[in-house]
């Protein structure tokens, strides 16, 4: 292959071969036929090269029709596309979004309402801490007062506290 070169473009000197793949649809109804303009014409490569560095160019490419490629797309873009579907994915996204916001709307509400029970049950676990406390002590001044008063019963009337010990025997260690 021979390349020419003009100034400090490259250009092959014929055009090579290109596989492209096809970019429409296996069915039919995405692009109907009747709507399709027809192919713009051929170029040839004599007509590409015509054009200057300063961005004339070929006069004879202005002599082809022009086609409204804008058109063209909104025309198979209206035909193809169904905005029915997309309202209704958009109806269930506001839906499941609603659902969303009030299940942790709720959660919000359990959670403030655990913490305040999780509050009380510690303010009730603390009362009956000290109330736990309050009576051991309370016991506990019992149990010396009655072993003070036991002690100076067997003192001041040995005799009697002997007999009122066989009739009413406990066990000191219950």
């Amino acid at each position: 292959m021979e390349a020419v070169t003009r100034g400090h473009y490259y250009q092959p000197a014929s055009a090579l071969p290109i596989s492209v793949p096809s970019k429409a649809p296996t069915n039919a109804n995405y692009y109907p036929v009747s709507r399709i303009a027809g192919s713009p014409p051929e170029i040839s490569d004599a007509s590409t090269t015509t054009g200057s560095a300063t961005g004339d160019f070929d006069s004879s490419l202005s002599s082809y029709p022009s086609v409204d490629i804008i058109e063209m797309l909104n025309d198979r873009m209206s035909n193809v596309f169904d905005p029915s579907r997309l309202d209704k994915g958009v109806a269930k996204q506001a839906q499941l979004s609603g659902k969303l916001n009030d299940k942790q709307r709720e959660l919000l509400e359990l959670q403030a309402l655990a913490k305040r029970r999780i509050k009380n049950a510690r303010v009730n676990f603390a009362d009956g801490i000290k109330a736990a406390n309050e009576t051991k002590r309370d016991l506990e001044w019992s149990q010396k007062r009655v072993s003070s008063m036991k002690a100076k019963a067997e003192r001041n009337l040995p005799d009697e506290y002997r007999r009122a010990n066989n009739r009413y025997a406990y066990a000191d260690d219950y």
